[in-house]
């Protein structure tokens, strides 16, 4: 039995550890769900009061995505790796999941015990070391008598012999070629009935290939659509989806996709076209048969004549009667009336009685449905509650079982971070401490889950109140209109993105809130510009970042959303980092700044989601940082040519383009001079959106010297606001994408958020709930931009945040109390940076220091290493390096090569260090 990622109705129907110390099982509630009583008064936000995430309450376990967990049937969870998708084996004896985030590549698990029986990976801990772990969105396979599984990876496919008992042995490797740059980036792979031929989706190169699957060979290859993704084969037929649609024709408005261009809209640049291609694999000559379905295809299951596609883009499932090859019903997968887009319908199955089940990954849960036949129109019954994130769906007997990506949120083992000189290292959760949970249940009779459906409903905080509109009248304006589209006493809002620090890690060090100052890294004396405005404007230390890193916190930002394509392409990031350059990132709602101009309000855009820039050849930090001060000093412009670009129609067309997206080789002086530049001359749009990205380190100065760069840069940013015109009606929100570079005691996405205005409630210390998601819904309450999905819409504006009584009093930036150039190499020609005595317990600057002879080859490895990171020039991207590689190597550097990370007895080099897939040189991020 091969079991792949199983993945518009009418209006009317819408509405045990048992592997070393890796595993347990947990009773995540029985089939028969209990229902929250009392209903919910208010969206997800409002409800969960002072909740923090990781708590459990009576709706379940506290998520950092406003929402619950507590899922039917037993649980199990995988604390080390988040699980991406999943197979079963031909006996229905054992599962195979692939699997990312903690040098992890796959888990094997069996169905009987249902206890995890090996993982695969570069841990040490891995019961079975291979040589890297990146893995495909589809996968892996099993071949028909069971005995060998191809587990998909950027060049080909790992080959495991499996074992009797359900384990796998050292794989082969069976590559396949590069074409030009592309990789091959294999999906899904599915063999024929004899298994004489091995048939895979290749993914990066838009084709499909037969290969000999004893020696590798690839026997034919067909051009299909673009992004091939699933593949099904039933009779001679063999069905493709293609995530990017159909190829680009002429005239056609085109956005790139990993060097192809796909159809795409020409404002947001979110592809316009879904299809799946049919090839006859009898006749390999025989043209290519396509078929039009929604967007993003990618989960497809095949049964009683009918092939069921998820389109994911379009929140809906197609019906193909494979008799006609055409599509013979749409089922719509929006259960909240209030919102259209955002589910996330990513994994699909037929049961033997004709229930249809399909994962809504977005909204932790699964959709049930009546199936009779294809032209029948199905019956929706209800939902039933998942883990986080489910992606996939199949039955085993009278199981079923559902993948759940990201299990319980990061609530894996703690994780130690170290910062270099003037700090020490600290441990606590992360957003790396990734899980996974496989789920089991019956399914229960209709009645029942009727019932469950109003569980997932307060889960997710979908209410009938969550976005009510303007409806007329003359209503005096506040901060955060009760209605949307109603006036606001804020006309301009700044958007304030900065890298990867947690609560703890910049706040633990204030004893008004709940931090723990043994984790304070970045605390008062790296950042007092972030400690005084959060004296002045509220400390707010409840408050959550939803993605892991930056490909998935500045979708969050943008979007409101992570889209499944960026969810379930982790385990390799190959095709893209983030979505800002990939037309397959985008949801069909668009962003932020799109809504903004539907509802008539300008935006200014500053590097945020924008993926290239140029700049002189040999362009130094040193550089920079002189061309800064010369410009404080002199008022002069800048003497050094920058261009950054966006791909996106939309967000170029507002984009400021002489100032320089992330590039850890540019000070964030820098960009603070260029924005005041653009404010003094043009002032503020009403939304502005500027990203200031020097926190993330990784640069030529010490880590302390770049946060503290960062930090004055924030503090002189609403110094000039403050004390400019536009200061009475403004208010600006500080903000991390993301929290994977810090640690916290309370959870890993726990991270700092200030929100700045004269119509903030000053000195409060505020414990409720929040999210970056209520964030971006504050926003638009605000500025009356309608909600771009279902989780932004059933947020909860920060009401609380803000007061009628505005208070005027500007900030004054505070000096830095670090050196800027604090562990530079070599000193800019202008002078190094000077502070105040009191300030300085380091030297201005750190003279080399020189390796040991024994350890000068690792040392000559990882700056190897740190060269093909992308954290400066032209390539410049976030979060590209592995973070337990990035901290390790600022640990060895900061220590003279002479002492090993804190809880390990050796210096490592990159290689021996687990972590994820090395990008080769050659990579573009």
């Amino acid at each position: 039995m091969h079991v792949r990622r199983k993945r518009r109705r009418d209006k009317a129907d819408r509405f045990t550890r048992s592997a070393g110390s890796r595993i347990r099982v947990i009773a995540a509630g029985a089939a028969t769900l209990a229902l929250a009583g009392g209903g919910m008064a208010y969206a997800s936000t409002e409800a969960f009061g002072t909740s923090q995430v990781g708590q459990t309450t009576g709706q379940g376990t506290v998520l950092p995505s406003d929402q619950n967990v507590k899922p039917i049937g037993d649980r199990l969870l995988v604390d080390n790796g988040k699980l991406l998708a999943s197979t079963i084996s031909p006996d229905g004896r054992h599962l195979a999941a692939l699997t990312t985030d903690a040098a992890i590549a796959l888990t094997i698990v069996d169905l009987q015990t249902y206890k995890v029986i090996q993982q695969a990976g570069t841990s040490p801990t891995a019961d079975l070391r291979i040589s890297n772990n990146n893995v495909g969105q589809e996968g892996p396979t099993y071949s028909p008598d069971g005995k060998t599984l191809w587990m998909p990876q950027i060049n080909g496919y790992d080959r495991f012999p499996v074992n009797a008992d359900g384990t796998v042995g050292a794989p082969t490797f069976i590559a396949i070629p590069a074409d030009g740059a592309k990789h091959a980036t294999p999906a899904q792979a599915v063999y024929s009935p004899d298994g004489s031929t091995l048939y895979a989706a290749v993914n990066g190169q838009n084709r499909v290939v037969a290969m000999n699957p004893t020696t590798g060979v690839i026997q034919h290859s067909w051009a299909v659509g673009r992004a091939p993704r699933d593949l099904v084969l039933v009779g001679g037929k063999l069905y493709v989806s293609n995530e990017g649609g159909r190829p680009a024709k002429a005239g056609d408005s085109t956005l790139d996709s990993y060097g192809t261009q796909v159809p795409a809209d020409p404002d947001t640049g979110a592809t316009t076209t879904g299809t799946v291609s049919v090839i006859d694999v009898a006749d390999p000559s025989a043209d290519i048969d396509s078929i039009d379905v929604g967007l993003h295809p990618t989960a497809l299951h095949a049964a009683n004549g009918a092939l069921f596609v998820t389109d994911t883009g379009s929140d809906h499932v197609s019906v193909i009667d494979t008799s006609t090859e055409k599509v013979v019903q749409t089922i719509t997968t929006q259960p909240w009336p209030k919102a259209e887009v955002g589910y996330h319908p990513n994994g699909v199955t037929l049961t033997k009685d004709g229930h249809l089940l399909v994962t809504l990954g977005r909204a932790n849960a699964l959709a049930v449905y009546r199936y009779t036949s294809p032209q029948e129109p199905v019956s929706y019954v209800g939902l039933l509650p998942t883990d986080y994130y489910p992606e996939n769906v199949t039955t085993v007997g009278d199981k079923v079982l559902v993948t759940n990506l990201r299990g319980i949120g990061a609530r894996g083992p703690e994780r130690t971070i170290a910062k270099g000189p003037g700090t020490e290292p600290a441990t606590g959760h992360n957003t790396h401490a990734s899980t996974g949970t496989l789920q089991r249940f019956a399914l229960p009779d209709d009645s029942v889950i009727a019932d469950g459906t109003d569980t997932v409903v307060h889960q997710n905080g979908w209410d009938d109140t969550s976005v009510e509109k303007r409806d007329g009248g003359n209503v005096p304006p506040v901060a955060v209109p009760q209605r949307l589209g109603d006036p606001s006493t804020i006309k301009h809002v700044f958007l304030l993105v900065k890298e990867n620090r947690s609560y703890d890690q910049v706040f633990g060090d204030d004893p008004r809130g709940n931090g723990d100052p043994s984790l304070a890294q970045f605390g008062a004396n790296v950042t007092p510009n972030q400690h005084a405005l959060a004296q002045q404007f509220g400390l707010y230390d409840n408050t959550y970042d939803v993605g892991t890193n930056s490909a998935e916190g500045h979708n969050w930002l943008m979007q409101a959303d992570n889209p499944e394509y960026t969810e379930s392409q982790a385990g390799e990031y190959e095709r893209s980092y983030g979505s800002n350059n990939d037309a397959l990132g985008h949801q069909r709602s668009g962003f932020i700044w799109t809504g903004a101009k539907a509802a008539g309000k300008s935006a200014r855009v500053f590097g945020e989601y924008n993926p290239t820039m140029t700049d002189p050849a040999g362009t130094t930090w040193q550089d920079y940082y002189c061309d800064y001060k010369n410009m404080a000093e002199t008022g002069a412009d800048t003497a050094i040519s920058t261009s950054t670009s966006s791909p996106i129609p939309s967000l170029n067309d507002i984009t400021v383009h002489k100032y320089p997206h992330f590039d850890t080789g540019i000070p964030d002086q820098y960009r603070y001079e260029i924005w005041k530049r653009d404010f003094d001359a043009n002032g503020p749009a009403h939304l502005n959106m500027m990203w200031l990205s020097s926190d993330h380190t990784g640069g030529p100065p010490n880590p302390i010297a770049q946060v503290a760069d960062n930090d004055l840069a924030v503090g002189k940013v609403v110094d000039h606001i403050s004390h400019s015109k536009y200061w009475k009606d403004s208010a600006i929100f500080v903000i991390e994408d993301d929290t994977q570079n810090g640690v916290d005691h309370i959870d890993g996405a726990r991270g700092p958020v200030q929100i700045i205005s004269p119509w903030a409630r000053h000195g409060v210390i505020d414990s409720h709930y929040y999210t970056q998601i209520t964030v971006i819904r504050t926003i638009e309450q605000i500025l009356g931009i309608t909600p771009m999905n279902q989780k932004d819409s059933a947020a909860t504006p920060m009401h609380r945040a803000f007061t009628q009584a505005a208070d005027y009093t500007p900030f004054k930036a505070v000096p830095n109390r670090i050196p800027l150039t604090y562990g530079l190499s070599t000193q800019p020609n202008c002078g190094s940076d000077e502070v105040a005595p009191k300030y300085a317990p380091l030297a201005p600057a750190q003279a080399p220091v020189a390796v040991p002879a024994d350890k000068q080859h690792v040392a000559d490895l990882w700056r190897a290493w740190k060269k093909q990171q992308h954290l400066t020039g032209p390539k410049a991207a976030p979060d590209y390096a592995n973070p337990e590689q990035m901290d390790h190597f600022t640990w060895y550097e900061a220590h003279g090569w002479r002492t090993p990370y804190p809880g390990e007895h050796k210096i490592l080099s990159p290689a021996e260090l687990p972590g994820r897939y090395l990008p080769s040189p050659d990579s573009d991020g």
